[in-house]
């Protein structure tokens, strides 16, 4: 036990656990569903994630500071529509160019409820919410009533979905899964080694001390919800490859499963705790659950939802109840080591003495 606690943080823990936990279901599922094991299962999977995984990212920037973004969903179909629609007007348009329209346009929309929330102090559950019914109404207003279609876009942004980077045997890792897996590593070094990440959790952990510690408590977390709308931004354009068909509604729920992948792979509704490769890992667990289920039982989206918000509720349960107490016995043992470690006061020697 001293060694797993000299080794590993609570947080480690639970990701170790999660990884455990994939691997299980996989393997359960795979008993139970004929011809699991296949390239093409890994390949649904890893493409269905990408676009939610890119999102949890910028969520858990966000819930970090204590905070939320129910806009993403909206912003992944607005972001989607729109530059789909550009495409279908000029298929000429580069796809770096494409990609950085979709990441400014969604920037820009995260900067709204950065600036509501961040200098207007208005709660951000209220300010997402506004803003994910105003994105979603904007986006209905303009499209006429009308559907971006496959035939219309660009050859290079259709054949982009089974563009393979590299392939193990049998098992393809397509363009989507890298792009989504780099945003993954480029956030959590930031969070874990850049200043800025860091001030992140100590603005979460304890918004007063920070303050008085002269962190730009304002500035940070309108940062984050410009990054969580960048990255919704970027994962609309990704939305847009895979689909090509793309009507209004396009990104309706991922706001509960961009919240769900976080909290599920150990991001603190509360703030201060967490990682983007815990995110990346609920993402996967619930990817596969749901890709799995149905195949297996064949179940409705409604019952898919309510799953979703399920793993949310176990999830919050889990973190308050026992990785609380985890993290507890962490800090006593630490306490112990440290005391231990400390020589004796003057006085206390000269009593022993």
């Amino acid at each position: 036990m001293n060694w797993i606690r000299r080794r590993f943080q609570p947080e480690q823990i639970r990701e170790l656990v999660l990884i455990g936990l994939i691997i299980g279901l996989i393997l359960f599922f795979g008993s139970q569903i004929e011809n699991y094991f296949n390239p093409r299962t890994f390949t649904r999977i890893s493409t269905s994630v990408a676009v939610v995984t890119v999102v949890a990212v910028g969520q858990t920037l966000v819930i970090l500071t204590r905070n939320i973004d129910l806009s993403v969903g909206s912003i992944v179909g607005f972001t989607a529509y729109v530059v789909g629609t550009i495409l279908t007007l000029n298929n000429d348009i580069p796809p770096v160019l494409a990609v950085l329209l979709a990441v400014g346009m969604g920037a820009v929309m995260g900067s709204l409820n950065g600036v509501l929330v961040a200098y207007g102090r208005v709660p951000a559950i209220i300010v997402t919410l506004g803003t994910l019914a105003l994105y979603r109404t904007i986006l209905v207003e303009i499209s006429g009533a009308k559907s971006v279609l496959t035939n219309e876009l660009p050859r290079w942004l259709v054949e982009l979905p089974p563009v393979n980077v590299v392939s193990f045997g049998d098992i393809d890792i397509r363009l989507l899964f890298v792009m989504a897996l780099s945003v993954v590593i480029i956030f959590q070094l930031v969070v874990s080694y850049l200043p800025w990440g860091r001030r992140l959790y100590a603005i979460g952990s304890n918004p007063e001390a920070a303050k008085v510690a002269g962190f730009p408590a304002q500035r940070i977390v309108f940062t984050a919800f410009v990054l969580s709308g960048a990255l919704a931004g970027l994962a609309g354009f990704m939305f847009l490859a895979r689909f090509g068909n793309i009507t209004v509604v396009a990104g309706q729920g991922v706001e509960l499963q961009s919240v769900a992948a976080a909290v599920v792979g150990g991001v603190n509704i509360n703030g201060g705790l967490g990682t983007p490769f815990g995110a990346f890992l609920g993402a996967v667990l619930i990817d596969v659950i749901d890709n799995s289920l149905i195949r297996w039982l064949a179940i409705s989206e409604f019952w898919r939802d309510a799953l979703l918000g399920l793993l949310i509720l176990l999830a919050v349960a889990t973190d308050t109840v026992i990785m609380n107490r985890l993290r507890k016995v962490w800090s006593r043992h630490e306490l112990q080591v440290t005391g231990a470690s400390e020589p004796p006061a003057e006085g206390g020697a000269r009593h022993a003495l």
